[in-house]
């Protein structure tokens, strides 16, 4: 009698069954996670994540609109933030391939305009070493009179009027500016002869199927979208969220720099952008010679190591690499990770300012290992225990600096006399609170009553004690 096929079946039976269980108890602890994090304000938004192409879990949490409340799921779409650049530098490579343009030309071939910033190339402008100046955090915001809503011919117009000089020479450092890539966007308009959304809809996002994919400017050439998730900041001593130009915020950088395209502005979901890592991963959009140059990794001029391609961080360990984008701007937080070691990809797209990607956490999930404390979980306090903390704490070696505790809804809020930073903490324990921080920074308070009857504070970054106070 020949064994070898029943055994055979009965093993890959029980193989199948623990795989099965696997996945569900990864399934579980996702949902788990997601859900506690919605729950304590640190997710609104879609993820999706896949391993050896297929998907393995998707979900949504969070409202896309908090005046319909309407629910996120993975057909919503997202501004993606600076996440929007990597597919600035695949069009560049598209253009090069079409003989449109070469990597080294210079920026005034392109852009006359900028004959200050001459010495510049599109190598450059890729990779973050031309050593133009920031204009989003710099002196362009600065000085945009609010008249109207912003271009990017207004942000070359500025930038030729002043002619201002390079901060650093050419290719001898690495510098992440915001301003390379809306010059790479003008580029591809002016060598393609055609629109920013329309060259990238022809090139990229038709072939690919990403049909809910484009470029939007909402303020600028507003449209009626289906299931659009709008970027959201907590309204100042509320729960309440808004748009950062909404009236209660008042934030209008966002909105009259909504007509600048090229670092931002690609929207996307979860689903559409999984299309796109895997046509990058299978060269089915670049040749691998393509791939390899977009994804390289290079050296400044003095030796510095530039590990950023054509609008992707990238990692490599021998046969390795990793590679992927983070992003955040107008109320949206965005991470788009892969993976070759385990041929995993992960996308989180949040439509809250203090949404996090929970990035570590679902890696242990996936490895099934136990979580680490990244995402410490919220505890019940009474209102009455949690006000016990509220009050003015003096740093006792500094007296002029006063931290300001306050109570907000079943969450302590941190000021100070000099600052309204607006920051928000739950309870983790008996006495100390955890931060609802932008990108899921791990800040937290200590309260220590102390034998004389005052109450000490200690706030801590990382582990790190950053500022402390006594309450008498």
């Amino acid at each position: 009698m020949n064994f070898k096929k029943p055994i055979l079946s009965i093993i890959l039976v029980v193989s199948a069954s623990l795989s099965f269980g696997q996945k569900a108890t990864q399934t579980k602890r996702l949902d788990s996670l997601f859900t506690s994090l919605a729950a304590q304000n640190q997710f609104s938004g879609s993820v999706l994540i896949a391993e050896k192409g297929k998907v393995i879990y998707k979900t949504g949490r969070g409202y896309s609109n908090e005046e319909t409340k309407a629910l996120n799921n993975p057909q919503t779409i997202f501004e993606l933030a600076s996440c929007s650049k990597q597919f600035i530098g695949v069009a560049i490579a598209l253009l090069h391939r079409e003989n449109k343009l070469n990597y080294t030309d210079d920026i005034t071939v392109h852009i006359p305009e900028l004959s200050s910033f001459k010495g510049v190339t599109v190598y450059d402008l890729l990779r973050h070493t031309s050593g133009i100046p920031e204009y989003l955090f710099g002196e362009f915001t600065n000085d945009w009179k609010n008249e109207r809503i912003a271009t990017n011919e207004d942000v070359i117009a500025y930038y030729a009027a002043r002619k201002d000089s390079l901060e650093f020479a050419p290719h001898s450092a690495h510098q992440y500016t915001n301003t390379n890539y809306v010059f790479l966007a003008t580029i591809i308009e002016r060598v393609s002869g055609q629109k920013l959304n329309d060259y990238l809809t022809q090139k990229i996002f038709k072939p690919l199927k990403m049909n809910r994919t484009f470029i939007y400017n909402r303020r600028f050439e507003p449209k009626k979208i289906k299931n659009y998730a709008t970027g959201y900041v907590w309204i100042n001593n509320s729960f309440e969220k808004a748009p950062e130009d909404d009236k209660r915020v008042g934030r209008m950088v966002p909105y009259y720099l909504d007509g600048i395209v090229g670092n931002a502005k690609v929207n996307s979901t979860v689903e559409d952008l999984y299309k796109w890592m895997e046509a990058l991963k299978n060269n089915q959009l670049l040749t691998r010679q393509e791939f390899d140059e977009v994804m390289e990794i290079t050296k400044t001029a003095d030796g510095e190591k530039v590990s950023y391609g054509f609008g992707f961080e990238v990692r490599k360990n021998g046969a390795n690499i990793s590679y992927g984008h983070t992003g955040s701007w107008d109320g949206y937080i965005t991470f788009m990770y892969y993976s070759s070691v385990n041929d995993r990809t992960i996308l989180v797209l949040n439509n809250f300012k203090n949404g996090v990607c929970a990035y570590e956490t679902m890696n242990e999930i996936l490895d099934d290992k136990p979580t680490s404390k990244e995402f410490i979980k919220k505890v019940p306090l009474t209102e009455e225990k949690i006000k016990s903390f509220v009050g003015e704490y003096t740093n006792p070696e500094d007296p002029s600096q006063k931290h300001i505790i306050s109570y907000l809804d079943g969450h302590l809020v941190y000021n100070t006399d000099k600052l309204n930073w607006d920051m928000r903490f739950f309870p983790s324990s008996e006495n100390t609170f955890q931060a609802i921080r932008q990108g899921g920074t791990d800040g937290a308070i200590k309260f220590t009553p102390q034998s004389d009857g005052t109450m000490k504070l200690e706030m801590t970054q990382y582990g790190q004690v950053i500022g402390n106070g006594i309450r008498n």
